[in-house]
């Protein structure tokens, strides 16, 4: 019986090789006769190594020094591309940092500004870059790209750098007041700096409030130069005093001092006031939260209804004068009944209890205490001369 000799897997692979070879390179030649090189296939070096002529980038300044732009503020710089070759340039507009942007490019007269642009040889243009001052201030560096047809420099990077700095700011930057007597009323101040090019002028001054004219005044007169000095970077400054008057009904405050400056541009500023006003007048029950100063019923069923009480509780000198008496109520479905007032102790106060009732098929309504839903309200008439009124804000909402 004859043996089969298997072959060396050495030689197989030589073999291999050779042929493959031979393969490619029979498909190579074949290949070059049936498709003949074209132009295009290889570019060393553009148009102009090509034969024929070609623009050239010339740039002198690419990082321009801003300085300060204030938070809001907007800065604009003009940089030159000039074409420096001998055919023409042509430039489009390339990507830029999120707070940066490329103008459309400079048009000749009658021309429509273009995104694109091109520049013949030895002719330049404006690139115009336009950034905005955002967040809370420091070193900023903005970024834009253009693209050029310039084999030797298909883009060129303009860069601004400088400081954004805030337009103002206030000192404290909030005010807030845990306690207000509803009977001496408050006095604060707030310091506000500038950092404009000029002195801020007041154009207009205001508190935001329904009854601004009958309990608060403001006033505004220039910060002391050492006082503007110890705040980096500030130009000017003001000192705004708020006097609130006595008699603001009893609850929380919130309002706001309004501004608008001129430094010169005109700049909106706002400080939030916010407050418990006080006095002898006090409020307590299982639905009242005092941190907030607001009846808290949540969402409440329409079908069923609910039912709570609330406590007033009068001190001082006038407890016997206070009879309440409902001017208001938000929602118009709230029923509010008050109770004859009982001695506390030996005397030295009152109670009266009101009682706040939801009836049953009350129609639906949003009063969460929340952008969707403003608070509801209940306004009672008291008697007292120094509280006059006691506003009761009411978070519900009334489903079906």
């Amino acid at each position: 019986m004859n043996s089969v000799r298997i072959p060396n897997p050495w030689a197989v692979a030589a073999v291999a090789v050779v042929c493959g070879g031979l393969v490619g390179a029979g498909g190579a030649v074949l290949q070059s006769v049936s498709r003949p090189w074209q132009v295009g296939d290889f570019r060393p070096g553009g148009a102009a190594r090509a034969g024929g002529p070609a623009g050239v980038v010339e740039v002198g300044e690419t990082t321009h020094a801003f300085g300060t732009v204030g938070t809001g503020g907007s800065g604009t710089h003009d940089f030159v591309i000039r074409n420096a070759g001998s055919g023409p340039l042509t430039l489009r507009r390339g990507a830029t940092s999120c707070t940066c942007t490329i103008s459309d490019f400079e048009a000749a007269d009658g021309e429509e500004p273009a995104q694109e642009k091109v520049v013949p040889p030895g002719d330049s243009t404006k690139v115009t870059l336009q950034w905005k001052g955002k967040g809370p201030g420091g070193p900023f560096r903005q970024q834009a790209t253009i693209l050029t047809d310039d084999p030797r420099r298909p883009e060129v990077v303009f860069v601004v750098e400088g400081t954004v700095v805030p337009t103002w700011k206030a000192v404290p930057d909030a005010v807030l007041l845990p306690r207000v007597s509803a009977a001496a009323g408050e006095r604060v101040e707030v310091r506000l700096f500038t950092f404009g090019s000029e002195p801020p002028v007041v154009e207009r001054l205001a508190v935001e409030h329904a009854q601004a004219g009958q309990f608060f005044s403001l006033a505004s007169s220039p910060l002391a130069a050492a006082d503007v000095a110890a705040e980096p970077g500030a130009t000017g400054g003001l000192l705004l005093t708020l006097v609130i008057r006595p008699g603001l009904p009893l609850g929380p405050l919130r309002t706001a001092i309004d501004a608008l400056l001129r430094l010169p541009e005109e700049v909106a500023v706002s400080v939030p006031v916010e407050a418990t006003v006080g006095g002898d007048l006090v409020l307590a029950g299982a639905a009242w939260d005092s941190s907030r100063q607001a009846l808290l019923l949540g969402t409440v069923s329409g079908r069923k209804g609910l039912r709570t009480q609330l406590f007033i509780t009068a001190r001082g000198p006038h407890r016997d004068s206070v009879r309440p008496v409902v001017r208001d109520v938000v929602p118009d479905s709230l029923a509010v009944t008050i109770g004859e007032p009982v001695p506390i102790g030996e005397g030295g106060a009152v109670r009266i209890p009101v009682s706040v009732v939801i009836p049953a098929g009350s129609r639906p309504a949003n009063h969460l205490c929340s952008e969707q839903g403003p608070a509801g309200r209940i306004v009672l008439d008291t008697g007292h001369p120094d509280s006059p009124t006691l506003d009761i804000p009411v978070c519900v909402a009334i489903g079906p």
